[in-house]
């Protein structure tokens, strides 16, 4: 089969394509074959080495896939052959064929796509839980989205409406961008690529500031948002795309009893009492029409250093697609 390896950390160039011999399922495991591949901004930080915890090497990126199992292992009793699915693995999603647990492994509803489903789950879980279960948003509350144009951002922009947010404030670094966020539901635009923007939002809610915000960028744009964070008020960090590192003072927060809070997804993975619910209820509003999915572009698996390049030049709206087998 053909897969995109990485054998060294590095730019784009970096990503080569192999041909390997396709993966045999043992146990718990299923053989899926892969149609669709989400791009990650974690695809490219495992890349350049700079993940959240270590790349081994030779590495083949993609952790969000959906396709057909076509083998399962000799312990597998939940998925048959021919199951139309998505799942979220460790490793080996850009590939034609990739291994997954069988307890990972979601079947698709009849009218979600492959597209679709490799679009929500990375994201769609991220804004799900960064906004629920880190944030605890309650109904009323004034939600702070940045890169609200991108993947997390256009989900967890209908997200916090579905959950009852009295008011969306999103920030883009452009009037096309800001303008997407708009359609998803975003009650006020900022352009964070213009001095004073944090001063905006303290003016969008009268002084008081965002109950909670989601801060994905680093650098200057956390101490920045927060200075406009309110009491009470919970600032979830869970990225770092401009890969600058913050130094704060944590007693600041003792002022206002704000809180700092980190994410990282895998740790969620762990849990099934609060993987397996929140992904059946992103489908759901997928399939009632509720939850827009945003795809900026589908590419061929070859193109996938292309589509790195794509994604950290911050050109893109929306989730990138590698397209495996049409």
């Amino acid at each position: 089969m053909k897969a995109i390896q990485l054998k060294e950390y590095g730019g784009p160039e970096v990503l080569n394509k192999i041909e390997i011999d396709k993966p045999v399922p043992k146990g718990h495991e299923v053989l899926i074959e892969v149609h669709s591949v989400g791009v990650n901004y974690a695809d490219t930080a495992r890349r350049q080495g700079q993940y959240v915890v270590p790349t081994p090497l030779p590495f083949i990126p993609g952790a969000e896939i959906a396709g057909v199992v076509t083998e399962v292992g000799d312990k597998v009793t939940r998925i048959k052959p021919g199951t139309r699915i998505v799942s979220l693995i460790e490793s080996g999603g850009y590939s034609e064929y990739a291994l997954a647990n069988e307890f990972s492994v979601i079947p698709l509803p009849d009218n979600v796509d492959f597209h679709q489903a490799a679009a929500l789950p990375l994201q769609g879980l991220s804004a799900y839980h960064v906004l629920k279960t880190m944030g605890r948003l309650e109904p009323g509350e004034t939600v702070l989205i940045h890169a609200a144009a991108g993947g997390v951002g256009t989900i967890a922009v209908q997200l916090a409406k579905i959950f009852g947010a009295g008011k969306v404030i999103a920030t883009a670094s452009s009037s096309e961008k800001l303008e997407l966020a708009r359609d998803m539901g975003a009650d006020v635009l900022i352009d964070y690529t213009m001095d004073g923007w944090e001063k905006e939002v303290l003016d969008a809610t009268a002084g008081k500031g965002a109950d909670v915000a989601l801060e994905m960028a680093g650098g200057d744009v956390f101490n920045k948002t927060l200075k406009c964070l309110a009491t009470f008020g919970r600032l979830v960090v869970f990225g770092n795309a401009s890969g600058e590192q913050v130094e704060f003072n944590p007693t600041l927060l003792m002022r206002r009893n704000q809180s700092v809070i980190g994410f990282f997804l895998p740790q969620i993975m762990k849990k099934p009492d609060l993987l397996l619910p929140s992904i059946q209820e992103l489908f759901t509003y997928v399939a009632e029409g509720k939850l827009k999915l945003t795809i900026g572009g589908v590419y061929p698996l070859e193109e996938a250093a292309n589509v790195h390049t794509l994604l950290q030049g911050r050109q893109t709206k929306g989730k990138l697609i590698l397209e495996v087998k049409r």
